[in-house]
C-alpha cells in the first residue's frame, strides 16, 4: 500500500535497512565514485582495440579495422608462448608467494623476542619499497660481466659466470627476485589475520597438551583458510597480467633472455614503441582482461561448489 515500506525477504523493509546503515553507505560513496570513474567509465576505451587509432581523429573518429589488431598478435607466432610464459610465471609466483608468506607469518608469530621480531619484520618489509630499477641495478652489479661475483671468481682463477647469457636460469632468478621483494608485504596481511585469532583457543590447546606444530596445523592454518582463499582469488584475477616493471627492468631488450622471460606486457610495449600501434596494445590488453575474467569466474565457481562461504560472489 502507498506510504508503506517495501518489505524485504527477511521481513525488514529496504527503506529501514538503508536508514539503519546510512553511515556505512555514506562512507562507501567515495570508493564507489572512484571505482566507477577509474574502472567502469574507461571501459568505453575498449573500442580502440578494434580501430586504427589516429591521434588527430581521436577514439571515436578513428577508422574501424575489426579484428586486424588481434590478427597481428596471432600472426606474430608469439601469442601462445607469451601467454604460456605469463600464465606459468604468475602461477609460480602465486604458489611460492602463498607458501612463503604464510610460512614467515607463522614463524614471526611464534617468535617470543619482541625486538628481534620487529627487526625481522622490518627487514622483510623493506624490499617492497625498493624500485625495480634499483633491483635491476643491484642484480647487474652482482651478476654482470664486471660484477662482484665475476670479480671474486676471476681473483680465484675460476671462469666468469654471466647470467645474462643463460636463458634457462632466468625463471629461477625471476621467482627468487619476486619472493625477495613481495614476501614481506604479504606476510603482514597473514600476520594480521593470525593476531586476530582468539588467544583462548591457543591456551586451551596448550592445556590439552598440544605442541607448537599441532597448534599451527590444527588452529593457525585452519583459521587462516578464509584469508588464504580470498588472497588467492584476488591473485588469480590478474594471472594473465605480468609485473611489467620487474620483467622489463631485469630483462630489458636482451634477445637471449626473451625466449624464457618475455611476457605479454613487455612484448606489447616493445611492439608499440616500434610501430606506434595503440590499437594493437589495446587489443592485447583486452585479450588479457578476457582471460583474467574467465579464470577468476572459473576459480570462484569451483570454490563456490566446494564451500560457498569462501566464494567472492
Amino acid at each position: 500500500m502507498k506510504g508503506r515500506d517495501v518489505p524485504a525477504k527477511n521481513g525488514v523493509s529496504i527503506a529501514r535497512k538503508l536508514k539503519r546503515n546510512k553511515t556505512l553507505l555514506l562512507m562507501l560513496i567515495p570508493s564507489l565514485i572512484m571505482v566507477i570513474t577509474f574502472s567502469y567509465i574507461p571501459m568505453a576505451g575498449i573500442v580502440v582495440a578494434f580501430k586504427k587509432y589516429n591521434y588527430q581523429l581521436g577514439i571515436w573518429g578513428s577508422d574501424w579495422v575489426g579484428f586486424d589488431n588481434f590478427r597481428y598478435m596471432i600472426l606474430s607466432n608469439k601469442l601462445w608462448p607469451l601467454t604460456r610464459n605469463t600464465l606459468l610465471y604468475n602461477a609460480v609466483f602465486i604458489i611460492t608467494g602463498l607458501v612463503s608468506e604464510v610460512g614467515f607469518a607463522i614463524i614471526l608469530n611464534e617468535l617470543s623476542r619482541k625486538k628481534f621480531k620487529k627487526v625481522a619484520q622490518t627487514m622483510m618489509f623493506m624490499p617492497h619499497f625498493i624500485s625495480w630499477v634499483v633491483v635491476a641495478t643491484i642484480v647487474l652489479n652482482i651478476f654482470g660481466d664486471h660484477g662482484v661475483l665475476n670479480n671474486i671468481l676471476n681473483s680465484l682463477g675460476l671462469e666468469s659466470f654471466n647470467i645474462y647469457s643463460k636463458a634457462k636460469e632466468w625463471p629461477v632468478v625471476m621467482v627468487l627476485m619476486k619472493l625477495w621483494k613481495s614476501t614481506g608485504y604479504g606476510t603482514v596481511v597473514y600476520l594480521a589475520a593470525i593476531v586476530g585469532i582468539s588467544p583462548e583457543i591457543y591456551e586451551a590447546a596448550k592445556i590439552d597438551g598440544a605442541n607448537i606444530w599441532q597448534r599451527i596445523t590444527s588452529i593457525t592454518i585452519p583459521c587462516l583458510k578464509p584469508t588464504i582463499i580470498t588472497m588467492l582469488l584476488l591473485s588469480v584475477g590478474g594471472i594473465f597480467r605480468g609485473d611489467f616493471g620487474m620483467f622489463y627492468q631485469l630483462v630489458g631488450n636482451n634477445q637471449i633472455l626473451l625466449e624464457t622471460s618475455d611476457i605479454l606486457d613487455t612484448f606489447v610495449y616493445r611492439s608499440m614503441m616500434s610501430t606506434s600501434n595503440m590499437g594493437m596494445s589495446a587489443a592485447a590488453g583486452l585479450y588479457q582482461s578476457v582471460l583474467c575474467f574467465i579464470t577468476i569466474n572459473l576459480v570462484n565457481f569451483s570454490i563456490k561448489k566446494i564451500d560457498p562461504d569462501y566464494a567472492l560472489y
